[in-house]
């Protein structure tokens, strides 16, 4: 009897635990949207163009960084997006969905992205670079690596690639500027960003003699680089250690080919 009234408390008392650590996460979500939002100017969509969170930097202009968003939006990525604002560039957030849409509207939306973008005072005159992650990753692959004359570079987390899985080539024949893949190795999300699908553009991409690389994390999965996840992705995905090793490698390349002045 004392046995069944113990492990009772034990299971409520675990509960209770759970239910604290998703509630502060809660909080801490919604404090850091609202804390990254205050250093932010947001636009709804107009005639300028699609809607749109710019994050400046300060003291000075920055080069340019379009930081497309997942599927369920630019929400989960306004870290993101500070913390590249932080270094010295004049970031913009836009959602997925308007990039890469059945639509095929996401051409026209980025260049028009892109040009207002660079109207900005806080803009250094330029390319601009094109990070984006699962549903925005498969837009930067298809919409902005041919834009040699607008884009410096593209970076891809975990990018949706499920419309190319039989026709690789067509998606790699779009690459004319260089280009990082950074995969997790146990991504099943919905199917649309595969491990085997990316490196079978990593050897596209090879064949063609491209500037792309492909970093594979082994035990990682989708949205491995967002710290509370974003809506409709595996709860607790996050790893710091890949998340900063993504980062990193985002950095160099951002170094390597879109320089602060």
């Amino acid at each position: 009897m004392e046995t069944t009234r113990t492990r009772g408390i034990e299971r409520k008392q675990r509960v209770t635990k759970v239910a604290n650590i998703f509630v502060i996460g809660l909080m801490f979500a919604s404090f850091s949207a609202s804390s990254f939002a205050a250093g932010s100017v947001s636009s709804a969509a107009s005639s300028e163009g699609i809607a749109q969170t710019a994050y400046s930097p300060d003291n000075r202009p920055g080069p340019v960084v379009i930081v497309i968003s997942g599927q369920m939006g630019p929400d989960s990525y306004q870290f993101y997006a500070a913390e590249l604002a932080q270094l010295g560039y004049y970031s913009i957030l836009v959602a997925g969905k308007d990039i890469l849409n059945p639509a095929q509207t996401g051409p026209a939306n980025l260049t028009k992205t892109i040009e207002r973008a660079l109207q900005s005072p806080s803009a250094v005159k330029g390319k601009v670079a094109v990070i984006g992650f699962s549903l925005g990753g498969g837009g930067a692959l298809y919409n902005a690596a041919n834009m040699p004359n607008l884009v410096s570079m593209v970076v891809a987390y975990y990018p949706a690639t499920k419309t190319w899985a039989n026709k690789i080539d067509s998606l790699v024949s779009h690459f004319r500027v260089p280009v990082l893949v950074l995969a997790a190795q146990r991504d099943r999300h919905k199917e649309c960003c595969v491990i085997e699908t990316a490196q079978a553009m990593e050897v596209a991409a090879k064949a063609k003699g491209l500037r792309f690389e492909l970093v594979v994390y082994p035990e990682a999965n989708h949205g491995f680089n967002l710290p509370i996840g974003a809506s409709g992705e595996p709860m607790g995905a996050y790893r710091e250690d890949d998340a900063r090793d993504a980062w990193r490698r985002t950095v160099n390349m951002l170094k390597l080919y879109h320089p602060l002045p």
